[in-house]
């Protein structure tokens, strides 16, 4: 996004752009086709059947949606935040499970492996990462952590040839799928010199002895996108399995999330796009009184009070992306971000269902799936009470 302010000092004129550059607007272009062609006619049978597409991931990678924002020496396109967020909304627009599969993939898979990574596990990972062909996930929250991340009990304990890890993970996206080639973990590594916990984290690889992972079923929502436990007895992994430094785990962590935020905000646009279009779709054919829905103004006011909300979303969302973009401080921004469009995706996804009436209770219609999805936006990194106490103290409370 050109989002830049120009001043004429002499006329005192301030001109403000907020248009889409070329390459951002072929992304929103090429993911949307996608999705249209590819996604949508998938997107029901694999919900219903809880299956993770590894085929549709591929495919995505070949878009290259996971490879948008990593540089092009490790397989990446190099582009600025915002192309990824744009491609997580439309990804959103269609479907949840697929987007939290790349939301995932990118701000808590690549995006740490790019931060604080050793060059050789760059080397190692990025390319089959961007490609598609491979995925990683974060492994943070805990049956016991979640809110508290600082709580965290999984444990690694220095030997002579490297660590052994011990605990357990819950709730980590594409943390067991077909094509899981590392799984990124927050252990207590000791303690610091005050005394409080110290925090590492490690890259464990699928096959390693004592390494098992879980498949989650019956969820709410995003039910073709991977979510696991995973458990670790005893799990040996050698020094170079650190990511970055020893004690940095913690601060990797919230880097990470400042930015993961975003992703999650993008799919709150998203969904809300989603259903937004959905409830006009069928306000537009559905008649009631010899005449469409979308004729009453009852309607019509809802469907408005959609639109207006989506834009304020959009355009802080993407403001927020422009401040991490050109090196500014974002995260209180990526915090509202996270929040308001979380919000906004409930409030838009409860209308278009009661615009819908009884079809919005039935499978058969996407709104089902929208209110359904939307849920989560509000839980994951970070509840919206969370979010509240990042901006309250953000604001000097």
């Amino acid at each position: 996004m050109r989002y830049h302010t120009v001043m004429q000092t002499d006329l005192k004129e301030t001109k403000m752009d907020f248009s889409l550059s070329d390459e951002q607007q072929m992304i929103r272009d090429t993911v949307r086709k996608w999705t249209e062609s590819k996604l949508k006619p998938a997107a029901h049978e694999l919900e219903e059947k809880e299956e993770f597409s590894v085929e549709l991931t591929k495919q995505m990678g070949e878009l290259g949606v996971f490879g948008i924002i990593v540089p092009e020496e490790y397989g990446g396109q190099g582009m600025d935040y915002l192309s990824y967020i744009i491609a997580v909304e439309e990804l959103s627009r269609v479907d949840g499970s697929h987007a939290a599969t790349v939301a995932a993939g990118v701000s808590l898979g690549i995006a740490p492996l790019m931060y604080f990574g050793a060059e050789e596990q760059k080397k190692k990972y990025l390319p089959k990462l961007c490609a598609g062909s491979a995925l990683f996930a974060f492994g943070l929250t805990e049956p016991d952590a979640g809110s508290d991340s600082r709580g965290s009990k999984t444990k690694a304990e220095k030997t002579p040839d490297g660590w052994v890890i011990n605990g357990s993970k819950i709730f980590i996206t594409n943390g067991s799928t077909p094509i899981t080639t590392g799984i990124i973990v927050q252990t207590v590594s000791g303690k610091a010199s005050d005394g409080a916990p110290e925090f590492t984290c490690f890259i464990v690889e699928p096959g390693t002895p004592g390494f098992t992972t879980k498949t989650m079923h019956q969820k709410l929502m995003w039910r073709a996108s991977n979510t696991s436990e995973l458990y670790f007895s005893n799990v040996k992994v050698p020094d170079s399995a650190m990511l970055g430094k020893r004690g940095e785990g913690s601060k990797q962590m919230l880097k990470t999330l400042d930015s993961g935020r975003l992703s999650i905000a993008a799919m709150g646009l998203g969904c809300a796009q989603g259903a937004y279009e959905a409830a006009l779709a069928y306000a537009q054919q559905r008649q009631q009184f010899g005449k469409p829905l979308v004729k009453f103004q009852a309607t019509a006011f809802k469907l408005a009070d959609m639109a207006v909300k989506i834009e304020h979303a959009r355009w802080f969302l993407y403001r927020a992306c422009w401040l991490r973009d050109t090196g500014k401080p974002f995260g209180k921004e990526s915090a509202m971000a996270k929040l308001y469009c979380s919000e906004v995706a409930k409030a838009v996804a409860d209308e278009a269902v009661q615009i819908h009436g009884g079809y919005g209770l039935m499978k058969e219609f996407p709104v089902e799936r929208f209110y359904r999805d939307q849920r989560l936006l509000q839980i994951g990194e970070g509840t919206s009470e969370i979010q509240r106490l990042v901006i309250s103290r953000a604001i000097g409370c």
